[in-house]
């Protein structure tokens, strides 16, 4: 059962990023808008898919423990919930390497003490032609699609809210975002990374969908602007970071492709933040007012 007791305020950061190939400088990014979120008062934060490095997915997977080591330290050393968007993995969850040389995509959700909570393992892997420089996209190429879904327990002042985990894809897929909710999910983390182009044209529409089908609160930090690739291409990203409540309705979004430039970098990488809060009371009241899920006939 819920626990529905006060408070009924739950702070939320979702950061846009305009994540490169070099780690390290990612790395700062994180660590900045980490600290300027919790400035804010987010007691949960959000990164987006490619957190670490857009591009170069196996030699970013061979440091995944040790990227997971410094983003669990990240939410230790500031007292946060930090969701790690997603990071490519060698192996999946049981610790068994992904076979056919290919990787998982890894979201992580750790605590303030550093422990990890959850991990869910992306499982609609993105695959679409676009009208964009690259062309077409095969994610299943490079990734093993995951096979459970994930409900994690977020502790805070006494009570505990349940986030739901997706990342990128899975948002075109209602049927994740309602077996989430009948799992438990209030909150759903869409960690992404989507094309400019689907995401000018699907991006805010997904995440009011996926709310209303739900009725759960959509927290979706994305990817924004160009990203350079070493073999000479570029990959841009739509960004639009935005938070939204269980009614469809936008709480706070970010509305650009581009981040804003951490004040600390002379780099072209930055972050910009969207802050929003989950009004438990008000979620429930609406879930009771509009009782989708008693109706569901068909799932």
């Amino acid at each position: 059962m819920t626990d529905t007791t006060m408070p009924s305020q739950f702070s939320t950061a979702a950061i846009q990023m305009n994540s490169q190939q070099d780690i390290e400088d990612n790395l700062a990014t994180i660590k900045a808008a980490i600290a300027e979120a919790k400035a804010k008062g987010a007691k949960l934060i959000v990164i987006p898919e490619n957190c670490c490095s857009m591009g170069q997915q196996f030699a970013t997977a061979e440091r995944f423990d040790a990227l997971s080591a410094t983003l669990a330290e990240y939410a230790r050393a500031h007292g946060v919930y930090l969701l790690a968007g997603s990071l490519p993995c060698p192996y999946r969850p049981d610790g068994v390497i992904v076979p056919d040389g290919r990787l998982r995509q890894a979201s992580q959700l750790f605590a303030p003490d550093g422990t990890r909570v959850a991990r869910y393992d992306k499982i609609h892997l993105f695959t679409a032609t676009v009208a964009d420089k690259q062309g077409s996209y095969n994610e299943a190429a490079t990734f093993e699609p995951g096979t459970q879904t994930v409900v994690a327990p977020l502790e805070s002042e006494g009570s505990v809210y349940q986030l739901g985990m997706m990342v990128c894809f899975d948002l075109r897929f209602p049927a994740l975002a309602q077996r989430l909710r009948q799992a438990g999910a209030e909150i759903l983390s869409a960690p992404s990374a989507f094309t400019y182009l689907t995401g000018q044209a699907h991006w805010s529409l997904l995440l009011q969908a996926r709310a209303l089908d739900s009725q759960c609160m959509v927290i979706g930090a994305a990817q924004g602007g160009d990203h350079a690739y070493k073999d000479g291409n570029t990959r841009q990203t739509w960004g639009h970071t935005a938070i939204t409540a269980f009614d469809g309705s936008i709480i706070a979004s970010h509305d650009s492709s581009e981040p804003i430039l951490a004040t600390a970098s002379d780099t072209d990488t930055g972050y910009a933040i969207v802050v929003g809060s989950l009004d438990r009371q008000a979620q429930a009241q609406g879930r009771q007012k509009l009782p989708i899920f008693d109706c569901h006939r068909l799932a």
